[in-house]
């Protein structure tokens, strides 16, 4: 797969055994067993995502110099803490406080951040990148996503299986130090594992735009 043809791409090894150990120990003092656990204010993972880091130089590679990261998660998945999750679209931003501004809405809050629905072309024009800290293989919930299907604009929740029936089905593998891209609007799904195994993934958003009205990117 490629970014420009399907929305979605895998970069092989592009960490090096101490980039992914750096970024191992920054993520390591955080709680798991949960889906999915926000990050903010970790100084020691900034070498890695600025635009010239290992991890945001691809980013910038698709969206320009002014790439950077406004959000991140970690998804650690344990034989403890299997979960899956449907197809859907990511469709929320976080931002540091909420202010009304036309055409952002609705507003909900997940782990004590604002998040809210901005217009779709701002996200029409994010990417998000999930680096791998662990092997993933078929049977330890790759992520799925429906090539090309970030196309499709906007998509109601009663439309998503019939997107994802017409684009198909790609299960993104990886080897630890691997990097996917993807665009951020791909319709993309996770089963839980057949055999569970650890499965740690520190997931970026990437923007290069800036919010109106005092709205402000929470950031990483």
């Amino acid at each position: 797969m490629t970014f420009h043809r399907d929305g979605a791409q895998r970069y092989r090894s592009a960490l090096d055994a101490v980039a992914l150990s750096g970024i191992e120990t920054a993520t390591s003092r955080r709680p798991v067993e949960r889906a999915g656990l926000r990050l903010f204010g970790i100084a020691a993972l900034d070498p890695h995502l600025r635009i010239d880091g290992a991890i945001g130089a691809i980013a910038g590679s698709v969206l320009g110099a002014r790439a950077r990261p406004v959000r991140a998660l970690l998804l650690d998945k344990t034989p403890h803490a299997n979960w899956k999750v449907g197809w859907h679209q990511d469709r929320t931003i976080a931002v540091r406080r909420r202010l009304e501004i036309g055409g952002y809405g609705p507003w909900t809050t997940k782990d004590g951040v604002q998040h809210v629905e901005p217009p779709f072309d701002l996200l029409a024009g994010m990417v998000t990148l999930r680096i791998h800290l662990d092997d993933v293989g078929a049977d330890n919930s790759p992520l799925l996503i429906a090539p090309g299907s970030h196309r499709f604009g906007r998509i109601a929740q009663s439309d998503v299986r019939s997107v994802v029936e017409k684009c198909g089905v790609s299960a993104c593998l990886a080897d630890a130090g691997d990097v996917w891209l993807y665009a951020t609007l791909i319709v993309h799904a996770s089963d839980a594992a057949a055999r569970p195994a650890r499965r740690r993934v520190l997931q970026i958003d990437y923007c290069a735009c800036e919010l109106p009205g005092g709205l402000e990117w929470l950031g990483v």
